[in-house]
């Protein structure tokens, strides 16, 4: 539960309907500080929370959760903190940001547009076996192989720098899928997890959260697919479970737990799908820091 005079992090603010909720329950001294690596999701912070005298905006990844909690001075301070994991809403949704196949815009794909290579200067470097693993590893598509080379023979004769193209040459070169998934969906995601790092950040995010929680602060994570989802499951298990025992092990070594786990995985409930669509395979899964670790 959070108290009004909680100290909370939204570490992933998008356009701030987690941030607004979060407020309502907090009071005059309350605090609520609100994290994404997008500008134009900062600049919509600064624009509608930026007169809250309870919320502090900060700029950066939530990989670096400890250097926040640092110049913040709120390290151990906090009591509860929210990761939305993926791509937003309004990131899909504006055809010039290049996450989308649906309305044709630049590939580019980047989360923060002033850091890194874009897609389609990935895929105009890459080589074909490199593009392919992306695709089997963050897109989990049997087809990654023939998607990659159709890839390669297609930058051949132009770049690929529209996502229509890039969602045209996956049209032709996947094999059947399922009537309500478009066939460059995984390649899609693929190509977005991998230009922005987002698994490796997630592990980072996770690892540095419990040093920065306050005593039985909570963190509650939202994951959208099965790959985030592991590495939520994998490092709260690894907090809150000792490691399985092992044969070639005959003494289990000492395990001090950090962490509980609150509850089973919550998924949304048939109203919420339908009130809204892209809710469907979300998945939130909350633990609990141990008062003995932060003493």
């Amino acid at each position: 539960m959070i108290a009004p005079d909680h100290c909370v992090v939204d570490a992933t603010y998008g356009r701030g309907g987690h941030s607004r909720a979060l407020l309502e329950r907090l009071g005059s001294t309350g605090r609520l500080v609100v994290m994404d690596q997008d500008p134009e999701a900062i600049a919509h912070a600064r624009s509608t929370l930026g007169d809250d005298q309870r919320v502090l905006i900060w700029d950066g990844n939530f990989a670096e959760l400890d250097r926040m909690a640092d110049e913040l001075g709120i390290t151990g301070q906090i009591n509860a903190m929210l990761m939305d994991v993926g791509v937003s809403s309004p990131q899909l949704d504006t055809p010039g940001r290049g996450f989308s196949f649906r309305d044709d815009g630049p590939l580019d794909m980047r989360m923060n547009p002033g850091s890194g290579e874009s897609a389609a200067e990935w895929l105009a470097r890459a080589e074909e076996a490199e593009i392919a693993r992306v695709i089997f590893e963050y897109g989990e598509d049997r087809h990654a192989r023939r998607i990659a080379r159709s890839i390669v023979m297609a930058r051949a004769d132009e770049p690929i720098e529209r996502t229509a193209q890039l969602a045209s040459i996956v049209a032709r070169s996947s094999g059947s899928t399922p009537a309500d998934r478009h066939p460059a969906t995984r390649t899609f995601q693929a190509i977005r997890i991998h230009i922005n790092d987002e698994l490796g950040a997630l592990e980072s995010a996770l690892a540095k959260a419990i040093d920065v929680l306050a005593s039985e602060g909570r963190l509650a994570v939202i994951s959208f697919h099965s790959l985030e989802d592991r590495r939520v499951k994998q490092a709260f298990r690894a907090l809150c479970q000792a490691p399985p025992a092992s044969r070639r092990m005959p003494v289990a070594p000492d395990f001090e737990p950090s962490a509980r786990m609150i509850g089973k995985v919550i998924r949304p409930d048939r109203d919420e799908v339908k009130s809204n669509p892209r809710a469907r395979s979300s998945r939130l899964r909350v633990i609990e820091k141990l008062a003995e670790v932060a003493a």
